[in-house]
């Protein structure tokens, strides 16, 4: 096993963060010990076994997060114990690395993924949510990664939930939340190592500012809104004007992650009243006030046209 990364592994658990080996990939090293025989028998990178004959499949079964007793189980595999990350080590000599599990107690930590991928530049659209939503990140622990990119380490609070994302939050950001694990600095990857920024080996995470909060936490879900079985069952100009109304707010109150849900709803309430055409343009105009590219609001009000055709009377 790699001496090096089982050392920092045990330094890291010695200040509170629960840890588990990694492969080369950022995988978790440590095979799953509910798989296939052959193919937990084969030694890493050998090609997959033929496939069985196709069998029917068996009832489904609640997926096991450790309850077996086994190791194997990813993430959920992560501990502070000296004794279990040895044990876990010992079980994967090939892991080079380890990830830190985020959410867990006692620093509930969060990481900010700033990925640097096809140009993106995620520092500054952190920036300008920043600006947008006055907060600032404070000095934190900072890991910087092998492409170019960096993880921010954040304390979390005790009582909240924060879920993993990616690019919700903002362009080239993935949040790890609980149940993601972060890659920890002194891993070796395929693509280099990890290491800690100069100022963070002695720095500890700052908590997650008050004003980011609230963005880290999932969406609200869409609320059912008042139906509009018949918006448009006024055929006088004043009705036709509410039901378009009330359509086209709804598409502007979307939130990210909502925005075209709300536009495919409205936009077959629409047509299957009828109207879409005359409304096509205020709903796509309204879709991309909420930041939805303009070429993905006309493919939806297209699909939510199609949809309409199947289920309209005439169409059978």
């Amino acid at each position: 096993m790699s001496i090096a990364a089982l050392d920092h592994a045990l330094a890291a658990a010695s200040r509170g963060l629960p840890v588990l080996p990694l492969s080369r990939t950022k995988l978790p090293a440590v095979r799953s010990p509910h798989r296939a025989r052959e193919t937990a028998s084969a030694p890493p990178g050998s090609p997959a076994p033929p496939a069985p004959p196709a069998a029917p499949a068996p009832p489904e079964e609640p997926v096991c997060q450790g309850e077996c007793g086994l190791p194997g189980h990813g993430v959920h595999d992560a501990t502070t114990d000296p004794d279990a990350i040895r044990a876990l080590f010992a079980a994967a000599p090939w892991a080079t690395g380890y990830g830190i599990a985020c959410g867990r107690s006692p620093l509930h930590l969060v990481g900010l993924d700033l990925d640097v991928k096809n140009g993106t530049d995620s520092l500054a659209a952190l920036e300008r949510l920043g600006a947008e939503h006055g907060f600032t990140i404070p000095e934190t622990t900072t890991v910087l990664t092998p492409s170019g990119g960096r993880h921010l380490w954040l304390r979390g609070p005790g009582d909240v939930t924060i879920p993993n994302s990616a690019g919700r939050l903002a362009p080239g950001i993935d949040v790890r939340g609980l149940g993601g694990y972060l890659v920890g600095p002194g891993s070796v990857t395929v693509r280099g190592t990890y290491r800690l920024a100069p100022g963070s080996r002695t720095r500890a995470p700052a908590a997650v500012p008050t004003r980011l909060l609230p963005l880290l936490l999932p969406p609200p879900p869409v609320p059912a809104p008042r139906p509009y079985p018949h918006p448009y069952a006024r055929e006088d100009e004043d009705g036709r004007a509410r039901g378009g109304t009330a359509l086209v707010h709804f598409v502007r109150g979307a939130r990210v992650g909502q925005r075209n849900a709300r536009l495919f709803w409205a936009a077959c309430r629409a047509y299957e009243t009828g109207h879409g055409p005359e409304l096509a343009d205020a709903l796509v105009e309204a879709a991309v006030a909420t930041g939805l590219p303009a070429r993905e609001a006309r493919a939806t009000l297209l699909s939510a046209s199609h949809r309409a055709a199947r289920l309209s009377p005439r169409s059978g």
